[in-house]
């Protein structure tokens, strides 16, 4: 009897321990996190001129609609010293869904940006970080927000992923903390932007809505690299319209890397010629289908040929329709090489010529070490943020991240009919006939193409005052346009004069 004392004695600890009353006794006295902020002094110099920031980097606990708190929210906020309450400030974020803000905040919005060869491979670490020339500090104030998953934002409280992760359960919160924010430090009376990059602009559209339907008018909303209609994405069966709005930055990229015989004065007036052909000759013949005859398709293989560089017989076996994937393979093929899905300018080992897709984005293989090393340095480095706070670069490893692509409207007999925030922006704009929208957009960006986004923007049914306040500007960059200092440079002119403007009387 003494020998099964032992065992006896561990299974009554067992028993105690991991009981349902002990869990329940340990969950009810575990407490959530609290909000941290990590305050510190920070200056960039523009046009020779040297501003001094208060620089916040931290958590701000979110409450709900009943004052219930849901999550402690992470941002990096920049302020202006001795600044009044009428300077402007601009909340920015990327996108994913499930990114953080540092690309924005590292590449073009904070005070200091990271150093990247472009369109090149960077070597490894030290990696350079220097003052960004090219922030719009001078002129308005900088709140850097990540979504609750990354950065440094969690679900606390009775909240979980899932009230966080989803078309409407993001807009709501990101929404809720621009209102919290701007009453926690008394900016509710300055004038308000929010900036999106990819994903963010798709946000942007719901969020300038939910904050307009609350009496929190804009002054302005930037896209940066915009995508509205997620159908202008999908390369869908039997769906045509992502074939279409790819074709430019696809002849746009064969242009880059000299596939193309006839290249025209530039590339802007070479993609005039591709999107007349576009409309008038690859749709209609795409919407043929197979009732389009030889000789039609044919001459349309011919002229895509040209256009893209790649071979016609090509587009022949295609069907006359390649997607993104397939091309970012197909154009480069013979050198074994692969091109860039966010920003096509760049090129990097093809792993496998005879495969039908790209195995890696060159872009993103090229930039991601030093964004992300070079951020994490700075974040806790000059801005002091304690190293115990873990920062997430992206929600996509979290437990139970799965988006939901539901959003309100879109639904047609019970069914998801389309993804898109279209109609909010157009609502928005319909609401308020004094909000300006700018959108700017990579000529060789292949992830959110800007012919989707003229195809979007084409179809908002509203009088012609009301798309006079949509600005769309160009680069010759990619979808983080801003890796091109040239580009970067017009960036920050075309942001600062929109700002400017939007608070003319």
């Amino acid at each position: 009897m003494k020998k099964n004392l032992p065992i006896l004695f561990f299974a009554l600890i067992v028993a105690v321990v991991f009981s349902p009353e002990a869990i329940a006794q340990e969950n009810e006295t575990k407490e959530d996190p609290k909000a941290e902020v990590f305050e510190s002094k920070q200056s960039v110099t523009i046009d020779g001129k040297t501003i001094a920031l208060n620089a916040k980097a931290g958590t701000m606990e979110l409450k709900d609609e009943n004052n219930e708190p849901i999550a402690l929210f992470g941002f990096t906020a920049y302020f202006k010293e001795n600044a009044g309450k009428d300077r402007p400030i601009v909340f920015a974020y990327n996108g994913g869904p499930g990114s953080s803000s540092y690309w924005l905040h590292m590449g073009i919005m904070g005070p200091k940006r990271i150093v990247v060869d472009d369109p090149n491979y960077n070597q490894a670490a030290p990696y350079e970080i220097v003052n960004n020339e090219f922030s719009i500090l001078d002129v308005a104030d900088v709140v850097m927000m990540d979504p609750v998953g990354t950065g440094l934002s969690v679900p606390i409280g009775e909240a979980t992923g899932k009230d966080f992760w989803g078309v409407d359960q993001d807009i709501r919160s990101v929404s809720l903390f621009i209102m919290q924010f701007l009453k926690e430090h008394d900016r509710l009376n300055s004038p308000k932007y929010i900036l999106g990059e990819s994903y963010g602009t798709f946000r942007n559209a719901g969020v300038m809505n939910y904050l307009l339907g609350r009496g929190y008018a804009l002054n302005g909303v930037i896209m940066v690299s915009a995508v509205f209609d997620l159908r202008t994405l999908f390369f869908a069966p039997n769906e045509d319209i992502s074939h279409v709005v790819y074709l430019p930055t696809m002849a746009a990229t064969a242009w880059y890397h000299d596939k193309v015989a006839q290249k025209g004065e530039d590339l802007p007036s070479f993609l005039d010629e591709v999107r007349e052909f576009t409309e008038n000759e690859y749709a209609p013949a795409l919407f043929k289908g197979n009732r389009i005859t030889t000789s039609e398709k044919s001459s349309i293989a011919s002229k895509l040929s040209a256009y893209t560089g790649i071979d016609d017989e090509v587009w022949l076996r295609a069907d006359l329709k390649m997607n993104a994937g397939e091309f970012f393979q197909e154009l480069l093929r013979e050198e074994r090489n692969t091109v860039g899905r966010l920003d096509s300018r760049y090129k990097g080992m093809n792993l496998d010529p005879m495969s039908m897709d790209s195995f890696t984005d060159p872009q993103s293989d090229a930039i991601s070490p030093a964004y992300t090393m070079g951020f994490l340095d700075y974040f806790h480095g000059a801005l002091g943020v304690s190293k115990d706070w873990n920062y997430s670069t992206s929600a996509y490893a979290k437990e139970g991240f799965n988006w939901d692509w539901k959003h309100v409207g879109n639904d047609a007999w019970g069914a998801n009919a389309s993804v898109t925030t279209l109609p909010d922006m157009t609502q928005a704009l319909s609401k308020d006939p004094n909000v300006k929208v700018l959108i700017m957009n990579g000529y060789y960006d292949l992830a959110t193409v800007f012919y989707g986004v003229e195809h979007s923007i084409s179809h908002i049914d509203l009088p012609q005052s009301a798309l006079d306040r949509i600005i769309m500007t160009y680069y010759e960059a990619g979808h983080m346009m801003y890796t091109d200092l040239p580009s970067a440079q017009l960036f920050r002119d075309d942001l600062k004069n929109f700002i400017e403007d939007t608070l003319r009387k």
